[in-house]
């Protein structure tokens, strides 16, 4: 199939939704996590760094600090020694400390579901607000990372977007709002495991019928 040079925007969104749904049924977060403020510990901690590398990092943590309440009482010091092999381990470890204490003292240890609230929590920025309302509470929310950018732009389901920002609300104009929690995981997984930056695995996605950075570049 080649892709037709008059197709809309809103038919390649679609298009690209439509495979996506029917061959990634299983769209789901791979940080693993057995509670709301356990994945909220775990978001925090994968910025910049990878979930593989977050969850072999949480299970000890999870262990001895298994909630809000237990965290509070650990130093930055302590939560240092169990994160250290992530990424940025003295700013997450800060983080993880104040949030705890912050979700003790204000929400009773329960994470809220409000992305306003959410982003008042030290390590929580727009991006982490987004993934725990879309995952924990299945509300329309597009958290954008490195390869949801990516992948929207090469795809040309973003256009021209500078900041993630941008990319984002180009994203909630088209895709209908009950894909949006599913959609945001549809794209990091492509991203992360077909489109990836260095060598897009173009001769088996699923989307290259329908993606722009494969038809301009493809030899003919």
């Amino acid at each position: 199939m080649c892709l037709n040079i008059n197709m809309t925007k809103k038919e390649r969104f679609e298009n690209v939704l439509n495979i996506f749904r029917e061959n990634m049924v299983l769209a789901e977060t791979e940080l693993n996590y057995k509670s709301h403020f356990q994945l909220l510990v775990a978001v925090i901690l994968s910025a910049q760094c990878t979930d593989k590398r977050v969850n072999i990092i949480t299970p000890p943590l999870f262990t001895d600090y298994p909630d809000a309440a237990t965290m509070s009482n650990a130093s930055p010091e302590v939560i240092y020694e169990y994160i250290k092999s992530c990424t940025y381990p003295n700013n997450k470890a800060k983080h993880l400390s104040k949030m705890s204490k912050m979700l003790v003292e204000n929400h009773n240890g329960i994470v809220p579901d409000d992305v306003d609230k959410l982003q008042k929590l030290p390590g929580v920025g727009r991006k982490t607000a987004h993934v725990i309302a879309s995952v924990l509470f299945r509300q329309p929310k597009m958290a954008v990372d490195t390869h949801v950018y990516r992948v929207a732009a090469r795809i040309g389901l973003s256009t021209n977007a500078k900041t993630v920002l941008q990319t984002e609300k180009q994203l909630i104009k088209y895709i209908p709002t009950k894909d949006i929690p599913d959609a945001h995981h549809w794209l990091i997984l492509h991203g992360r495991y077909v489109c990836t930056a260095r060598s897009p695995k173009c001769l088996t996605c699923i989307v290259s019928d329908y993606c722009k950075f494969y038809q301009q570049n493809k030899k003919n």
